[in-house]
């Protein structure tokens, strides 16, 4: 197995973040938070029977400080004067919101990572030490997995919802670029990748907080249900991608293979345009931390992981930042070309499983590490949406990695049907 490279201009922000995170991080005064830390505020439902609801907390509630994962917002920011426009169809259905769900810091951290708040605990993890829940949505992951939500939001710039949930064992739709408001939430690059999405233990759960997403969407999930009942005459791209654990493959593959699809394996010009998408979508990402929180660069309660996350993004912004938006529209014809030959495309959403919370110096290091695994961004970059669900692992050390499929845009019902019948078919197989 190969580890993603980490470039030597990264190691040095994060190297210098480490050092002063150790040396200041006993002047911080972390809240006494309990439990898996899945919540930086929890309203537990005392109704039974009802759909329930967490918010990351980088999402406008009435009435509620949304800090964003930030000692700095919690202490400064007022209250949101309104909702985002995202909870409206919850809000008309008095769907039950049980709490704002903890994310890194301005979800800049795919580790899941919060200094302050503290990073929430993998319900799956065994040993020490811990794998990280995933990020920036580790929140989210963590109650949905714990059974303190049915239903959870988080967004998604480069793998927020996917990834969490790929760590955690649990179902994450990414959706189509602008189909959801992004009004009222915290943004990084809300122009060509923010997204937002639901997350649940199952896809049925999934496709009932879209539909709190999206008025009538169940009524598109049932149409997509009745159109395609079986997996045979659906065709599926499987894409390999180097670096992978062996072990991942063969775990996607079977549960391909188990459900009945047309597997078609892409080409290597598609994976070679694959990864120069992920790493502009990469460079489109770390300069949207800067746009988005420059103001915060200086301020003290910002902790030195975003800081650093902000200083990467300055030092691509330029000819690098010029050059990966220049190829977008590339890269979103490829994929949409890809997409008529084949219904989905299929790969693992991470190329391992998740890594440990070291517990020296080199803690740090997993975000960067993270950006390398994930196999998310390039989905952001051309806008399309796409299903992170959970399979069996076996011999692995952990017991599930997760499928990725990729679709077209708009495509959130089709795909969360092809999700179904890989879960009916991992079921019979049990």
């Amino acid at each position: 197995m190969h580890q993603a490279a980490i470039p030597v201009c990264m190691q040095c922000f994060v190297v210098r973040a480490l050092l002063c995170t150790a040396l200041f991080s006993g002047c911080t005064l972390v809240p006494h938070l309990h439990g898996d830390r899945a919540f930086i505020d929890y309203w537990p439902s005392q109704k039974t029977g009802q759909l329930t609801l967490a918010i990351k907390d980088n999402i406008d509630m009435q009435g509620v400080v949304t800090t964003a994962g930030s000692r700095f917002l919690l202490r400064h920011a007022p209250p949101a004067k309104k909702d985002a426009a995202c909870l409206a169809i919850a809000r008309q259905r008095k769907v039950p919101i049980v709490g704002k769900t903890t994310l890194s810091e301005f979800a800049v951290a795919p580790s899941g990572f919060n200094e302050y708040f503290g990073t929430p605990k993998n319900p799956l993890s065994r040993g020490w030490p811990r794998r990280v829940p995933g990020g920036s949505s580790s929140g989210s992951a963590v109650a949905v997995a714990d059974g303190e939500a049915e239903v959870a939001f988080g967004t998604d710039t480069a793998g927020s919802v996917r990834v969490p949930a790929a760590c955690c064992g649990i179902v994450g739709l990414k959706t189509t670029r602008h189909l959801i408001s992004l009004k009222g939430v915290y943004p990084i690059d809300p122009i060509d990748l923010d997204t937002i999405g639901p997350m649940a233990k199952d896809v049925e759960r999934t496709a009932k907080g879209m539909d709190l997403l999206e008025n009538g969407f169940m009524a598109q999930y049932a149409a997509a249900q009745a159109a395609k009942p079986r997996a045979q005459g659906i065709r599926v791209g499987r894409l390999y991608l180097k670096g992978t654990d062996a072990k991942i493959d063969e775990a996607v593959d079977q549960a391909l293979t188990r459900t009945g699809f047309q597997i078609v394996r892409l080409s290597d010009s598609f994976r070679d345009q694959w990864e120069q998408a992920k790493k502009d979508g990469n460079t489109i990402a770390a300069v949207g931390i800067w746009q988005s929180y420059q103001e915060y660069g200086s301020t003290v309660g910002i902790s030195m992981r975003t800081k650093d996350g902000m200083l990467l993004g300055r030092s691509y912004y330029g000819e690098r930042y010029r050059d990966a938006l220049a190829r977008k529209a590339g890269w979103q014809s490829a994929l949409r070309e890809t997409l008529q030959q084949v219904d989905f495309i299929a790969l693992p959403t991470l190329q391992t499983t998740p890594p440990r919370m070291t517990i020296d110096l080199r803690v740090g290091l997993i975000d960067t590490r993270m950006l390398g695994l994930q196999n998310t961004v390039p989905v952001n970059l051309a806008g399309n949406p796409a299903l992170a669900l959970p399979v069996p692992l076996e011999n692995a050390g952990f017991p599930v990695t997760s499928l990725e499929l990729i679709g077209r845009a708009r495509s959130e019902a089709a795909l969360l049907n092809a999700g179904r019948l890989v879960e009916a078919a991992l079921k019979r197989s049990n």
